[in-house]
């Protein structure tokens, strides 16, 4: 299958999911979550559904088992959405990429610091 294809299908899939979770799934261990990529298999048989959470890992967890709980529901209204000859398989992922690059940013800033022989500025948030 045409990659241009699966990531377009991907795009869609992740739109009508994100969409689902906001107006139809009513489950507290969700909670805020928001659908950050979904990647097809080249059948479109599979996906992997990424997502991310605020909160700590108890509420991460939570979310992860809550969106494994509803996935069946959720494969169900994306078979009534669109207009696919199969409907992928989901399985959910956690993506910590914006929580990487944010203790890289903290570490770079550290780092400048550092060589700018300059204490980390840990506490900007009390002025």
């Amino acid at each position: 299958m045409d990659s241009h294809r699966m990531a377009s299908v991907g795009r869609d899939i992740q739109r009508e999911i994100a969409d689902i979770l906001r107006v139809e799934i009513d489950d507290p261990l969700i909670g805020f979550v928001s659908i950050t990529e979904v990647e097809v298999s080249p059948d479109l048989k599979h996906a992997k559904v990424f997502f991310s959470v605020l909160g700590d890992e108890d509420e991460k967890e939570n979310a992860g088992r809550g969106l494994r709980r509803a996935g069946k529901f959720i494969r169900g209204r994306l078979a009534e959405r669109m207009e696919l000859r199969y409907v992928p398989r989901l399985r959910f992922h956690l993506d910590e990429t914006a929580e990487r690059a944010q203790r890289i940013e903290q570490l770079l800033r550290a780092e400048e610091h550092e060589l700018a022989g300059e204490e980390p500025d840990d506490d900007a948030g009390d002025r």
